[in-house]
């Protein structure tokens, strides 16, 4: 029997989608593929659903690309409940410990924070969707059970404080993907001497893509569009190659293009040295990644 065709429009393009309380990851892409009317959609790394923010959604052939953005850095912003540690390290779990915050100071947080920057290592949660055995750590944990886990080392660039009103803090979190902030704010609780969890997570930035350069577009305001206003859809839309802006361009000739289709790395005069690159044909058609050899060569490693 044939492979079935894909339904859908051949749509391509990247959505910054501002994900509402309350609604998982893969429920938001589906809202999405289902109002673009989209033959093939994907998302770049999951929130929680009491989550918020940002959840880049690659429709088409921006599939390709978005494992380079699932890579790329985090921005979050974090409300924790100083006090109270819970079973989850978030305000869904049941609290299991209490203590006091009274002598807790915006130089004592502010201190605190400061001791996470740089590479450090990291427990996963058992509330996480990490695999142990081919079963995900939050499936056994609600069964009641506890498995050992292998720490992680992740980094984080800038933690700064940005309100505190006991029992509660917010805290502004820079780091690198595998990042688990539920971890880091049970750290920082464990630090100060009184424990704590998120009551509130919202992803301000993925990659290039940051909440300061512009707002991103909310599920009401897609839904709020017409069915029929597919233009007015398609030009929310963010090109392909900005997932990739913060990479050197390279401009191929047509045999150059030719060949690295073909597979084959080529020689391209004045490339960078090292590094990953966006390939753009003679006409500045972005056609995908490629990546420097030691020889200087051009190697393709994505193409659209």
């Amino acid at each position: 029997m044939g492979r079935r065709r894909a339904q859908g429009r051949n749509i391509s393009g990247i959505l910054l989608l501002d994900k509402p309380i309350g609604l998982s990851s893969n429920g938001a892409l589906q809202r999405v593929k289902r109002l673009y009317r989209a033959a093939k959609a994907g998302h770049t790394g999951s929130l929680d659903p009491l989550a918020t923010g940002l959840l880049p959604v690659c429709l088409g052939s921006a599939t390709k690309i978005s494992a380079f953005l699932l890579d790329a850095d985090k921005r979050y912003r974090v409300r924790i409940r100083l006090g109270e540690v819970t079973t989850t390290a978030d305000a869904e779990g049941e609290v299991i410990r209490t203590a006091p915050t009274d002598g807790v100071t915006p130089e004592a947080v502010t201190a605190a924070l400061g001791g996470f920057l740089g590479t450090i290592s990291q427990l996963p949660p058992m509330y996480s969707a990490v695999k142990h055995q081919g079963e995900r750590l939050y499936k056994l944990a609600r069964q009641g059970l506890e498995v050992e886990r292998q720490p992680r080392d992740i980094t984080i660039f800038a933690i700064d404080l940005l309100d505190l009103a006991l029992p509660e803090i917010e805290i502004d979190v820079h780091c690198s993907k595998g990042t688990y902030v539920r971890t880091l704010a049970e750290d920082l609780g464990e630090r100060l001497g009184c424990g704590g969890h998120v009551i509130g997570l919202r992803r301000t930035g993925v990659g290039p893509y940051v909440e300061t350069a512009g707002p991103f577009v909310t599920m009401d305001q897609l839904e709020a569009m017409s069915e029929d206003d597919l233009a007015g859809l398609d030009a929310l839309l963010l090109p392909q190659d900005s997932a990739l802006g913060h990479w050197p361009e390279v401009r191929l000739s047509e045999d150059a293009c030719f060949y690295l289709r073909q597979g084959q790395a080529v020689l391209v005069p004045r490339a960078p040295t090292e590094g990953l690159v966006r390939l753009y044909d003679p006409s500045r058609r972005f056609i995908g990644v490629g990546e420097i050899l030691d020889d200087g060569m051009v190697q393709p490693k994505r193409l659209l």
